[in-house]
C-alpha cells in the first residue's frame, strides 16, 4: 500500500492526479500505474486500469486471477468494473471515495447515473437497430473455437 500512496504523490509533482495503484501476486509486484488522465489526455488512464493494462501485458493474459490490487483510493466505477472484467482476487484502498469527494474528484454523479433508468440518464441514451446487431452475437454464440471471458 506504501507504495501505491508514494506513486500518488510522486504523480502529482509530475503533472498526474493523486492516485497509484500496485498489483501484487505472490508478494511480487507484477505492475504499477498512476492516474494519467489530464497528462495524455485520457479519461480511461486512471491509476488501476493503467496497471491493469501493464499486469496484463507483463502477464500475456486478460485474466489476473491470484492478485491483490492496492490502490491509493477507493476504487470509482470504471476502475472497479476494470478489476472483476480482470479478475483479480482482492482489492485493498487507502483512501475512501468521500476523501475523494472533498477534493472535488467524486464519483457520486455516476453512481447515481448508474441507478436512473436509461432514458432518465443526463446523457440522452437512444437504442436501435438491435436485430442487426444481433447477427455479430449470434456468430459468437455459435464459434466453437472462441476464447471465454
Amino acid at each position: 500500500m506504501q507504495q501505491a500512496i508514494d506513486l500518488s504523490i510522486q504523480n502529482v509533482a509530475n503533472g498526474g492526479g493523486p492516485f497509484g495503484a500496485v498489483i501484487v501476486r505472490d508478494n511480487e509486484v507484477v505492475a504499477t500505474g498512476v492516474n494519467r488522465v489530464t497528462a495524455n489526455n485520457d479519461p480511461t488512464a486512471h491509476a488501476e486500469v493503467s496497471a491493469i493494462r501493464a499486469a496484463c501485458q507483463r502477464e500475456g493474459s486478460f485474466k489476473l486471477e491470484g492478485c491483490t490490487i492496492y490502490t491509493s483510493c477507493e476504487p470509482c466505477p470504471m476502475c472497479l468494473s476494470a478489476i472483476y472484467w480482470a479478475g483479480i482476487s482482492r482489492i485493498c484502498f487507502a483512501c475512501t471515495k468521500q476523501d475523494a469527494e472533498d477534493i472535488h474528484f467524486g464519483d457520486k454523479f455516476i453512481y447515481e447515473e448508474m441507478a436512473r433508468p436509461i432514458f432518465e440518464r443526463a446523457i440522452p441514451t437512444e437504442t436501435f437497430m438491435r436485430q442487426e446487431a444481433l447477427q455479430a452475437f449470434r456468430a459468437w454464440d455459435e464459434k466453437t473455437d472462441k476464447v471465454e471471458y
